[in-house]
C-alpha cells in the first residue's frame, strides 16, 4: 500500500449475515463509539474492543475514590486535634467524626457497587 492510498480506494470486504446478527454487530460497534466498517476492521484485526460505557464506569470509579481521598483526609484532620478546632465543642465534634464516618462507609459502598459494574 503506498503512501497515498486510502481506505476508501480499496476493495470493500463484504460479510452476510443475518438482520438480527447485523443489529447486534452495530448494537455493538454503537457501544464503541465505532462505525460498523471500524468496528468489524479492530475486531478482524484481533484488537481488543472497548465499550464507552467502561470507560465511563472507571471514570465514576476514580471519582467516588476521590471523595473518600478528600473524606479520610477530613477525618485525619479532626482526629489529629488541630489547633484549628480547639475551640469547637467536644460533643459536637464528635457528632460530625460519627456523620463523617457514615458518609465514608456510604462512599465504600459506593465505590463498591461501581466497581461490580466494571
Amino acid at each position: 500500500m503506498d503512501a497515498k492510498s486510502t481506505r476508501m480506494d480499496s476493495a470493500p470486504i463484504k460479510v452476510r449475515c443475518l438482520p438480527e446478527e447485523r443489529g447486534q454487530i452495530a448494537a455493538s460497534a454503537s457501544a464503541a463509539s465505532l462505525s460498523l466498517s471500524a468496528y468489524l476492521r479492530r475486531v478482524g484485526m484481533g484488537y481488543e474492543i472497548r465499550s464507552i460505557l467502561d470507560q465511563e464506569r472507571i471514570i465514576a470509579l476514580a471519582k467516588i475514590n476521590a471523595d473518600q481521598g478528600r473524606l479520610g483526609g477530613l477525618l485525619k484532620l479532626w482526629l489529629t486535634n488541630d489547633e484549628k478546632l480547639a475551640g469547637h465543642n467536644p460533643d459536637e465534634m464528635r457528632r460530625m467524626i460519627h456523620r463523617l464516618l457514615e458518609r465514608i462507609l456510604d462512599t465504600q459502598a459506593a465505590l463498591l457497587e461501581a466497581a461490580k459494574k466494571v
